[in-house]
């Protein structure tokens, strides 16, 4: 099935071996001090389980395969140099002898183009490259956010019929295309970096999310399967063959304009100090982030059945009442900013009011004062803001009462305005501040791993890049914990 498999042990062996042979003594090639920083990060990763996981993807019959391990290796070596295409970088494998060492191949002896593709095809569970058919209707732009603001989703109640459909018909265990990339990124990577303790407590995980545009070409390109235009109709709807039939145009709020490509939904650990991403979901460029989460929460159980989810952080965008009727039906503790969109004084119980932020306001026009939450009742209570020292200090007072008026607000009636934990509070700010992991870690792939620039045409490609940049950012941080010194011990002798 194989040509060999090697321990990781026997990698290192290998590449104190080759280092010695290559760049010591009177060679006339040397490393520099960035050079150092790479193979560490290679001395430290054990991918010698690659070929077990993916066992099920090879025939026991025909030539033996190279070790997926070294394909796997030599892949994330390549993002980590920056290099964006295979191509040019089988010819780097065979002009840098350091690259071919650390990929775990022997200098000459590195694979071609092809190698690399038909591994990549084996990462995939499905024939096509693409998820959905490219023949499709004619696509419009959706519609364009605020300043600053994301789009909205394009039909009004979607996520609310979304949310009582899944609630209803829970979605069935499937298997998805990528599931040998989640496989081996578990595995091998955030399962490691669980023991470690770099994602906090996972059997109280508190994850953030948080959607971002992945432009992958300046327009969407397709072509007419009519003849409408020989019959003089140059602005018709009959369907169209697309080239990445998966993706779509989205508006980007950040950028403030229009782009082609996918919705990266992504899950990080909010407890992580160096951001580290659990779960990606592609979806297409138009989707809301608040619809987005939906599908990554329920395949984030499934993936992930030795975790224990606790809470979440979401931005407003997936401030919606349904997103926190689902969200309390999994268990999970939601903290989530309210959208300004839904501002204004809403009516509640007789004469009260509730400011934006759910704080019950009396006649006088005061907000009440918070006096505690009762977690067996499921209720917050309001007292009397006006008064001091036990004593109603109100011209108008709205009870009899000496104490004032109280007034109960119960998270079951509208968890969204009535969390366990007030917004206003310092447990919710503490915790809530870890929210921009989630922000981070999109930078780091889409800014220091250069995600976009690659020239991938197929959902496949896209979806391993991304899985192997986050297999990186997991290296980085099994980096920046080891306090190996690396040169002393590999040119000791």
């Amino acid at each position: 099935m194989f040509e060999e498999i090697r321990s990781h042990s026997e990698f290192q062996a290998f590449v104190l071996e080759q280092l010695q042979t290559h760049y010591s003594g009177t060679s006339i090639l040397r490393l520099v001090p960035s050079d150092w920083c790479v193979i560490k990060k290679f001395w430290l990763t054990d991918l010698s389980r690659t070929a077990q996981l993916l066992q099920s993807q090879y025939s026991h019959r025909g030539c033996k395969a190279k070790d997926p391990a070294n394909l796997l290796r030599s892949y994330l070596l390549m993002l980590s140099v920056k290099q964006p295409s295979v191509t040019k970088w089988v010819d780097d494998l065979r002009r840098i002898p350091l690259y071919a060492i650390l990929s775990g191949f022997e200098p000459g002896q590195t694979p071609g183009v092809g190698s690399f593709y038909d591994f990549f095809t084996r990462l995939w569970a499905l024939e096509t490259p693409h998820v959905t058919n490219k023949k499709k209707p004619k696509r419009r732009k959706p519609k364009k956010g605020k300043k600053g603001e994301k789009a909205p989703t394009t039909t009004p109640g979607k996520v609310d019929r979304f949310v009582k459909r899944l609630l209803k018909y829970p979605p069935r265990q499937q298997k998805l295309p990528f599931d040998h990339l989640q496989s081996l990124f578990k595995e091998q990577f955030v399962l490691l970096s669980a023991q470690m303790g770099l994602l906090g407590d996972i059997h109280a995980l508190r994850a953030a999310g948080d959607g971002t545009p992945v432009q992958t070409s300046a327009y969407p390109r397709s072509k007419p399967l009519c003849s409408c235009r020989k019959q003089g109709i140059y602005s018709c709807n009959c369907p169209r063959l697309y080239s990445q039939p998966d993706c779509d145009s989205g508006w980007d709020s950040a950028r403030e304009r229009y782009f082609n490509g996918y919705h990266l939904y992504m899950l990080t650990a909010a407890d992580s100090f160096h951001d580290l991403p659990l779960y990606p979901r592609l979806h297409r460029g138009s989707r809301h982030d608040s619809v987005s989460l939906l599908f990554s929460i329920d395949e984030f159980v499934r993936q992930y059945p030795e975790f224990t989810w606790d809470t979440i952080l979401l931005d407003s965008a997936h401030d919606a009442l349904p997103i926190y009727r689902y969200l309390q039906s999994k268990h999970i503790m939601p903290f989530i900013d309210l959208n300004p969109r839904n501002s204004g004084n809403t009516k509640y119980k007789d004469d009260f009011t509730l400011s934006p932020a759910g704080i019950p306001i009396c006649k006088k026009g005061l907000e009440m004062k918070n006096n505690g939450y009762d977690h067996a009742r499921g209720r917050r209570k309001y007292r009397c803001p006006l008064v001091k020292n036990g004593v109603v200090t109100c011209d108008t007072p709205c009870s009899n009462s000496a104490y004032g008026r109280c007034v109960y607000t119960y998270t079951k009636d509208n968890p969204r305005l009535f969390p366990p934990i007030a917004r206003d509070s310092d447990e919710w700010k503490e915790t809530y501040k870890r929210r921009t992991t989630v922000e981070r870690s999109n930078k780091r792939e889409k800014i220091d791993y250069m995600l976009e620039a690659a020239k991938h045409r197929s959902t496949k490609m896209w979806t391993i890049r991304i899985y192997g940049i986050m297999m990186c950012q997991h290296m980085d941080a099994w980096y920046e914990e080891s306090e190996i010194e690396l040169k002393s011990l590999l040119f000791s002798a």
